[in-house]
């Protein structure tokens, strides 16, 4: 019987340090889950939160639908001093207020993406936009320089060729009557952005089928669902019972092409192909990705092949979507107050006459109430509708003590629309952001690129763009806009977009020359 029992002692001993563990594990989140519960008791909350499962079960499934019912709760809670939702087991303040946002953003301490931007790692890796602490740190140094001004200007020429290729795909629209614009402008902040972070020309424009554009709209849709859906936030959950099928064979795609352009430019750039003139003489264009290929650290390393993949995938994504959404917002206002639309193609007046020549960096300096447009617009429709970070240690929101581990979720559109520093909130008025209208607002009540240390690296390089494809398409023709502003039910997922998108009527401006 001795030697019997002496055959099972090591099976039972692994089971037991199995359940020992097990049962250590969940007694630490229990713990910690019942810790949060109670100290943040104090905070308004949302009605029906459940213990373990939270509000999970309120929140609607359809995407447009879900953004609303967010949108309702910072309407309902706006006077509240701070508002908390539990999405499972997980807490989430919510801050759409100045005052609150403020000491998030401006605290290192808090620079951590939140819990569900670890679902954008398959995609983006832990790149500039997703990473955390030392490595974030050393990216962002590293790449800051790309993102210089000097360096952004040389890619007007790309978004200068490709403006005018929108407007040739647009002239056989003009005069037609409505249409959807929302793939057309899309498609070129697509082309913009691939050649000008990769090098790589894709014709996005002349081929709206590609298997990667439809994979970028793809991926941002499963990845939202998994977002709002906390039962599939496990991966072993998610594998078996999910839709990881789809999200691996859509990764595939995404990967496959980033990586096959990486290979072809480290190639051109180790045979000095990069450095070398085109065929018609002139300089050889540079691109994100041949500065990423040459940078290194203060150790003088470069970049691993997958360090570079992170970067590129990350710039694809928010270099073409946020810019595009932001676009097509703008166009939607502009049609729809025909007064502003006048003033900004006088402006466009005055700065180019009846010309066609592409635009220049003295002429972004002087198209002072387009850029007030751009901003207005973003005001109304910020491309990233809200943006979460992790609380890294115990903090105090006025007033109400938030502790570690709990999430906080800015809600940007929400925060845009605070009466106290936009009255009539609602209302289109690109005048509010005139130098002499801004003074006295606080910094952080209008954040479209973020703020803080963690802002947007690329904003000054989506704004140029912005004011580039604009300013073409205003030159060119008048914008009447099809929709109400209660018909476009913004859908907020990954970036925030119309559920339908955006429908507008284009005519042929008479004023205009085929050339100067």
């Amino acid at each position: 019987m001795a030697v019997v029992l002496g055959s099972y002692t090591m099976p039972l001993l692994g089971i037991s340090i199995f359940i020992a563990t097990l049962s250590y594990i969940s007694y630490k989140l229990l713990s910690s889950y019942l810790h949060k519960w109670v100290e943040m008791k104090p905070i308004p909350g949302v009605p029906g939160t459940y213990p373990f499962i939270g509000n999970a079960l309120q929140f609607k499934t359809n995407a447009g639908d879900f953004f609303r019912q967010i949108e309702d709760y910072t309407h309902t809670f706006f006077d509240a001093p701070l508002l908390k939702i539990w999405i499972g087991p997980i807490p989430f303040v919510i801050l759409f207020h100045a005052e609150t946002v403020e000491p998030i953003l401006t605290n290192s301490v808090h620079m951590d993406k939140a819990y569900v931007y670890n679902f954008l790692h398959p995609w983006l890796g832990t790149g500039l936009l997703t990473s955390t602490g030392h490595k974030w740190r050393q990216r962002r140094k590293m790449l800051t320089p790309t993102f210089h001004f000097s360096i952004l200007t040389d890619f007007l020429e790309v978004m200068n060729e490709q403006a005018e290729i929108l407007v040739e795909k647009l002239k056989s629209q003009a005069g037609k009557g409505p249409f959807n614009c929302f793939s057309y402008i899309t498609l070129c902040a697509l082309d913009i952005i691939s050649e000008t972070a990769m090098g790589k020309k894709i014709y996005a424009q002349s081929n709206s089928d590609s298997e990667y554009v439809k994979s970028v709209y793809k991926m941002s849709d499963i990845i939202s669902r998994r977002q709002r859906t906390p039962w599939f936030w496990p991966d072993f959950v998610y594998r078996y019972f999910g839709n990881r099928w789809e999200h691996d064979k859509t990764l595939k795609v995404l990967h496959t092409f980033t990586y096959k352009v990486i290979c072809e430019r480290a190639d051109l750039i180790s045979s000095n192909a990069s450095d070398s003139d085109t065929d018609q003489g002139k300089r050889k264009r540079w691109a994100f990705l041949d500065m990423i290929l040459k940078t290194t650290d203060e150790e003088g390393n470069r970049m691993s092949d997958h360090d570079i993949q992170e970067e590129v995938d990350t710039f694809m994504f928010r270099g073409h979507d946020t810019t595009a959404a932001a676009m097509n917002w703008a166009l939607h206002l502009l049609g729809s107050h025909p007064e502003v639309l006048s003033k900004v193609q006088q402006e466009l007046q005055e700065v180019f006459g009846t010309s066609d020549r592409p635009v220049n960096t003295e002429d972004l300096k002087k198209l002072k109430y387009l850029g007030c447009v751009i901003k207005e617009a973003l005001r109304l429709f910020p491309s990233v509708p809200f943006f979460a970070r992790s609380i890294c240690e115990d903090c105090h929101i006025n007033g109400f003590k938030v502790p570690k581990g709990a999430q906080a979720i800015v809600i940007t559109y929400a925060l845009h629309r605070d009466p106290r520093y936009f009255p009539e909130p609602e209302e289109f008025r690109p005048e509010r952001f005139l130098l002499e209208n801004s003074v006295g607002r606080p910094p952080y009540a209008y954040i479209p690129f973020s703020a803080g240390l963690r802002n947007c690296i690329g904003q000054r390089f989506a704004l140029m763009e912005e004011t580039v494809v604009l300013s073409y398409i205003l030159r060119n023709f008048n914008v009447e806009a099809c929709q109400k502003r209660e018909e476009l039910r913004p859908v907020g997922e990954l970036i925030l977009r119309p559920e339908k998108g955006i429908w507008i009527k284009l005519e042929k401006r008479v004023s205009q020359t085929s050339s100067n």
